[in-house]
């Protein structure tokens, strides 16, 4: 079976009236997203313990045992929450982000460029958030 590439498939979507047929015979090439495996490889070298995780990504241990779990996606802020508070980098928040089919931190948007700049300099989340209030941005929490 040849592996079809994103333009492949867009061009069938355009050209394909019925989704459900689409959806059936594309299958086999839609990401299978399994972001525990990649999450547990981030909070390994992060060396916190879970707890401590949870308070610095300002969650629940229950909420954070059930994305670790594979029992729940966390939203794109819930997931920069854990990226800043495992202290990842930005090249591994993007990866995180692409991965799980969430849009990349987009530096041309202010709020982005803060929280860039806090996974830069590994800010923690209680400052990126009160200067995304202090610019007048939508906090992570």
């Amino acid at each position: 079976m040849k592996e079809k590439s994103t333009d492949d498939l867009s061009q069938e979507l355009m050209s394909q009236p019925n989704l459900d047929q689409y959806i059936t015979e594309n299958e086999t090439y839609f990401a299978d997203v399994d972001i525990s495996a990649f999450l547990t490889k981030l909070y390994e070298k992060c060396g916190l313990s879970k707890a401590e995780l949870a308070r610095r990504a300002g969650m629940s241990e229950v909420y954070l045992h059930q994305v670790f779990s594979g029992r729940r996606k966390p939203s794109r802020d819930r997931m920069l929450c854990l990226c800043i508070g495992m202290g990842a980098s930005l090249e591994e928040t993007q990866q995180l982000l692409k991965q799980v089919g969430y849009a990349p931190i987009y530096l041309r948007l202010k709020r982005d460029a803060i929280i860039g700049h806090g996974l830069l300099h590994h800010t923690p989340l209680t400052e990126i958030n009160d200067k995304l209030f202090s610019e007048n941005e939508k906090t992570l929490i």
